[in-house]
């Protein structure tokens, strides 16, 4: 049993091993709840047994494995390593012990839930490796509900592995929730301690309840990426949080990417063109495709670093037209392909302009790789993958810019012109040429400037909401 002289401050929590952590919580005898874990054992509540003081801690431990028996308590499900079935293990299990237990105790005592639902590696190795995670609980005896859950994959090769990496998971997460309350990017950061990203990668985390009031899930999203939890975060446009698994599992996919700073009416009208040729080849139903509007870490960064306004007026607008965002740290094509692919079996599509077409072939971007370029693109277009180019209208003129007379660097003109005959890059030719002047830097030049030009070369939502909220710097006109 770990000596309680050795458990340093719960602040400094890099510095405290995942059975301190479990000894913490036990001898902490204002708080007493249920685990609730289904599928890879019961790893995290091991933790808490292992060290003593367990009966401090636990009111119930439980794993319904059967699937007849899950359903029995928690009621039916489609899916049983899902969101779903994680909410409806925190919901009856948080309510039992109110229930049970609040008469007796419930005035010096602060009540939890701890809930997994996991998949760890099966005995041929062919599944998906992952899982749902959560605490429902009470910071102080009689408060309302705060709530965290996650979604994990788990990385390591061997089941024990996974097993031990989620029991570890489970009790950082126990602790954060418990002792860094109000503190949510502190929670992020803890969350990985004595694990590595090697092991674990956290895609997805909602905070919400009397604690988190004042927290904003799409900054959180940002979070994971930044602090390397996970290369891709998600957000649909009423601002929760998305699941990519969930989203993407075997739709169709449409990505744009941009920085959206502002969302001009060439983006909206390119994501159009590319869904519409789109659906028309594949014969897709309209419904069944997934659209998101893709920013880099790096499309975030202004001056150098990432302004959280500037983020979240950029997510504003997406969220204005409607828009579902996906964060990556993937700039390389090539590795958006592969996160895409690791959901999907099919068609995907990327839809890019000009300018971002002749960054693809910039082989600089390459150098490490060993096969160059060619390695990229045979990463890129090794499934069911095609690029649809938006045209761009050179400024000062009329003339068109477009894939038949892009100028390429003589060397690579072999390679793009082999990738055009194969159909991996297409043309668009269903746009709107009124809007083809519209760039988002000069629309951002005019709104600093107070040219009220700027108005039309947004969709009328975006307009109204730049005004409304002051946004990418607008300072709404004094009247006179």
């Amino acid at each position: 049993m770990p000596n309680m002289s050795a458990i340093v401050s719960e602040d400094n929590t890099q510095n405290m091993t995942t059975a301190q952590k479990a000894l913490r919580i036990n001898l902490d005898a204002g708080r007493y709840g249920t685990f609730a874990e289904i599928g890879a054992g019961q790893e995290v509540v091991r933790w808490f047994f292992q060290v003593g003081a367990a009966a401090k801690t636990i009111s119930k431990s439980i794993s319904a494995y059967d699937m007849t028996v899950s359903d029995a308590i928690y009621g039916r499900c489609q899916r049983y390593v899902s969101r779903e079935r994680l909410e409806s293990m925190l919901t009856h299990e948080h309510s039992l012990n109110l229930e049970r237990l609040s008469a007796a105790r419930g005035e010096d005592t602060a009540f939890f839930t701890f809930a997994d639902t996991v998949a760890a590696r099966n005995f041929q190795g062919t599944n998906e490796c992952h899982g749902w995670m959560g605490v429902r609980y009470q910071l102080y005896p009689r408060d309302d509900d705060s709530q965290i859950i996650l979604h994990v994959r788990m990385l390591d090769q061997e089941n024990d592995q996974q097993q031990q990496a989620l029991g570890i998971v489970g009790v950082n997460l126990l602790y954060a929730a418990f002792f860094l309350d109000h503190r949510p990017q502190q929670i992020l950061e803890s969350l990985l301690d004595n694990l590595t990203t090697a092991r674990i990668e956290i895609d997805m985390i909602e905070f919400s309840g009397t604690a988190f009031r004042h927290v904003d899930n799409r900054v959180m999203s940002l979070k994971l990426v930044q602090l390397g939890l996970t290369g891709a975060a998600m957000f649909g446009p009423n601002g929760g949080v998305l699941q990519p698994s969930e989203v993407l599992h075997k739709r169709p996919i449409l990505v744009e990417r941009g920085s959206f700073r502002p969302v001009t009416k060439v983006n909206i009208d390119m994501l159009r063109c590319a869904r519409e040729r789109f659906v028309a080849e594949e014969e897709l139903q309209p419904d069944s495709l997934v659209e998101l509007m893709e920013i880099t870490m790096r499309n975030l960064l202004v001056e150098g670093k990432v302004d959280l306004n500037d983020f979240l007026a950029r997510a504003d607008m997406l969220a204005a037209a409607g828009k579902t965002v996906l964060i990556s740290n993937y700039f390389e094509y090539y590795r958006l392909a592969a996160y895409l692919t690791r959901y999907t079996s099919g068609p995907i599509a990327l839809t890019v302009g000009i300018p971002s077409l002749l960054d693809l072939f910039q082989e600089t971007y390459y150098t490490g790789l060993e096969g160059g370029i060619l390695e990229a693109f045979g990463r890129l277009f090794t499934k069911d993958l095609r690029i649809y180019v938006y045209p761009v209208k050179q400024k000062n003129t009329d003339e068109l810019t477009t894939v038949d007379n892009v100028q390429m660097p003589e060397k690579l003109r072999s390679l793009y012109n082999y990738m055009l005959e194969q159909g991996k890059m297409r043309q668009l030719t269903n746009y709107d040429e009124s809007i083809l002047h519209i760039f988002s830097r000069d629309v951002m030049q005019r709104i600093k400037n107070g040219d009220r030009t700027w108005e039309e070369m947004v969709p009328q939502e975006i307009a109204a909401l730049i005004q409304r909220r002051g946004l990418l710097g607008y300072v709404k006109p004094e009247s006179h």
